[in-house]
């Protein structure tokens, strides 16, 4: 589907920030990670509670999530490479590590994408090693853009992490932000 928005002022002038959306936004400047859901609440259900526990007290967060009513949100997408919102490219920039959090179609997958190769690996072996699908290439979301969101910290290059539906609900989205905060701390100690 084509967005009805280019970027966020665009966005801007015809929503209404605490009505129609919301910006969710913490920074924990002792921590090198951002965890970012472009398109959380409504939007793509179940991605910004995926980016929260991610994130839990250490690591940096934003999330924009879409409010209106049930089938409504879709107009709220902006593609990751058209992403714009000046809080959230101020954030991402001032952090080493990004790593954005999406749903897509499909069932039982984990779809992983971004410039960072190291980040990648070690996210699709720490998923792959508990039991779920992870696929890292030949798929539709390869995040290579370097405009996209999880591109554009301190670094240049990051990863994303697109879900399928039924790994977005609450009892497994625990196992998953688990997962994923284990690999971020190994991967932070590998910056060192």
């Amino acid at each position: 589907m084509i967005d009805k928005y280019a970027g966020y002022a665009e966005l801007a002038l015809s929503e209404i920030s605490g009505t129609d959306y919301r910006v969710v936004a913490v920074e924990r400047q002792e921590s090198p990670v951002v965890v970012v859901a472009p398109h959380g609440g409504g939007i793509e259900i179940g991605t910004s509670e995926i980016a929260e526990r991610i994130a839990g007290e250490e690591h940096s967060l934003f999330s924009f999530e879409g409010l209106k009513p049930y089938g409504r949100n879709r107009d709220l997408h902006i593609t990751s490479h058209r992403f714009d919102h000046p809080e959230c490219l101020a954030l991402v920039s001032r952090c080493q590590v990004a790593l954005a959090i999406h749903g897509c179609r499909g069932e039982s997958g984990i779809f992983i994408g971004g410039l960072d190769a190291d980040l990648k690996e070690l996210l699709d072996q720490r998923l792959s090693a508990v039991g779920f699908r992870t696929v890292v290439e030949g798929h539709n979301y390869l995040g290579v853009n370097p405009l996209n969101i999880c591109n554009r910290g301190a670094r240049g290059r990051g990863a994303q992490l697109e879900f399928t539906r039924d790994l977005r609900d609450a009892p497994i989205r625990e196992e998953i932000a688990r997962v994923v905060r284990v690999a971020l701390a190994d991967y932070i100690a590998m910056l060192d």
